[in-house]
């Protein structure tokens, strides 16, 4: 889409430029997570300490560029920067799904446009770690919306080093058996209201409904985002008491299976006309799919 045209119809160079950069897991120790993640199948690599005295990570790469990040406290981190944290609460109740951040070719220009789309925005803020191996990475995000960093809206984040060096710290994916990251299913209480938000800052629509008893979630498809909106059945549902102990924000994702994915679901789910296969949540701890 040309400047002029982007310019005439913002909204929708927003719902077309969606697409997941990463998503991350929170708990409290990452060397545990690690394990979780490889009983489960998945392998993963240490990515780094962060430069906020707070935070480590390690990664689960994907061919398409998408990762999974595992964030949990390091283990001599800094009281103060932890409590500023925005996820500390979902790291130190080793919540899982935590949150997700969209790419940014110019963090700028979108920040702009949802101004002006009048949703709120924060400042760009630099940001970067240093991998095992002493590559420096470096890097801007910025937030999107009123909540913590990336659990309604993705956050923003735009690369000074090249992307690659963030996303695959062995040179490759991590794995070959999933394409990449290809639903967020963010907790919501409300699931009209949810969507008007995604409407007035992408110009995405809800393309579909279901209901998913199994989940315990009524759930809505966002057109054109990777967005998958889900409110619980009752107040008594896991869905609920996630929502009321952390607030709205990102509560499983869903990989897309490669060709050569043959392992065997723990459980299965049927949304908006495909299967979604889960990995074992008793032993994973969190709850992460693939279709």
């Amino acid at each position: 889409m040309s400047r002029a045209l982007a310019f005439l119809f913002p909204a929708l160079l927003g719902a077309a430029q969606l697409t997941v950069d990463h998503a991350t897991v929170a708990g409290t120790n990452l060397a545990e997570m690690r394990a979780k993640l490889a009983s489960a199948g998945l392998q993963c690599e240490y990515g780094g300490r962060h430069n906020n005295h707070a935070t480590e990570m390690a990664i689960t790469s994907f061919p398409d560029g998408s990762y999974l990040e595992l964030i949990a406290l390091q283990s001599d981190a800094d009281a103060k920067a932890v409590a500023a944290h925005e996820w500390a609460k979902q790291m130190q109740n080793n919540t899982g799904p935590c949150a997700w951040a969209s790419r940014a070719t110019d963090l700028a220009a979108e920040l702009a446009r949802l101004r002006q789309n009048g949703i709120d925005v924060g400042v760009a803020a630099r940001n970067g770690r240093a991998r095992p191996d002493g590559v420096k990475l470096d890097w801007e995000t910025a937030r999107v919306g009123r909540e913590p960093n990336g659990t309604f809206f993705p956050f923003l984040i735009h690369d000074f080093t090249p992307r690659d060096l963030r996303a695959f710290p062995g040179g490759k994916p991590t794995t070959q058996e999933f394409s990449g990251i290809i639903k967020i299913v963010i907790a919501v209480r409300d699931l009209d209201a949810a969507a008007a938000r995604y409407a007035k800052a992408y110009g995405a629509s809800v393309k579909a409904r279901e209901t998913d008893t199994s989940f315990g979630a009524r759930l809505a498809l966002v057109s054109g985002t990777p967005v998958v909106l889900a409110a619980p059945l009752d107040d008594n549902h896991w869905l609920s008491r996630r929502l009321n102990q952390i607030g709205e924000g990102p509560c499983a994702f869903i990989l897309g299976a490669s060709s050569n994915a043959r392992r065997k679901p723990a459980s299965q789910s049927h949304w908006f006309g495909a299967t979604i296969g889960w990995f074992d949540l008793e032993k994973l701890g969190w709850r992460l799919g693939y279709e």
